[in-house]
């Protein structure tokens, strides 16, 4: 068992390495990089192969491959099934519009909106819309939910203290906006929920629904 449990931490490391070099790396740099010999990376990088995980280019050079965008599809669907139904709840209980925001790369889309059964007016916008990560509530609470980075905002540093950020008007004029990270374990800095409202209301009372909302989705996943 201890001898699997190593093998797979070791194929785990591989991918992460290779994550952090976008061209690719030969059997040798991967040795020098996990600090063990060739041989170990070839019965290494075989099984990720077989499963499409890693892919071995013309040049020699492994590369990340297809199977973990399948993987990834998923966790994102499941997420997005989870999280529906806990914003259809929030939505009623903070009497407003709520989301569900994923990251794809430097950008922050929204992945599902539910909007408010009950409500004179509120916010209404449509899946599929794109911002960038460190613009509105929704992409600097994805931002909160990885590791502090040089020069981020202080509302990403406040946000991964208190678990929740505001913005208002960044996105939608004259929109406030709640953003809580979802804390699942593996997947951090990935999504977040949000409630948008444009009412005048004190953000702290929206904060507290959305941050247990949120931990209700990741305790599903």
């Amino acid at each position: 068992m201890r001898q699997g449990s190593l093998t797979l931490e070791r194929g785990l490391r591989v991918l992460r390495t290779l994550a952090e070099q976008p061209e690719g790396l030969t059997v040798t740099e991967l040795a020098d990089e996990l600090e063990t010999h060739r041989a170990g990376i070839y019965r290494l990088v075989g099984p990720l192969q077989a499963e499409r995980l890693v892919v071995k280019g013309a040049d020699g050079r492994y590369t990340l491959g297809l199977g973990l965008l399948e993987l990834a599809g998923a966790v994102r669907s499941r997420l997005q099934e989870v999280a529906v139904r806990e914003l259809r709840r929030l939505a009623d209980e903070v009497r407003a519009t709520t989301a569900l925001t994923v990251r794809d790369g430097d950008e922050a889309v929204v992945a599902a909106v539910v909007e408010p059964t009950s409500t004179v007016m509120h916010i209404a916008y449509r899946p599929g819309l794109r911002h960038p990560l460190d613009r509105a509530a929704p992409g600097l609470a994805i931002l909160a939910g990885g590791p502090p980075l040089p020069g981020e905002r202080e509302e990403v540093t406040i946000c991964r203290g208190r678990g929740w950020t505001v913005t208002t008007g960044e996105l939608l004029p004259g929109a406030t906006g709640i953003g809580v990270p979802i804390p699942v374990q593996g997947h951090a800095g990935e999504a977040s929920i949000s409630a948008v409202w444009v009412e005048p209301r004190d953000p702290a009372t929206v904060a507290g629904p959305v941050v247990r909302a949120a931990q209700a989705i990741a305790a599903a996943l």
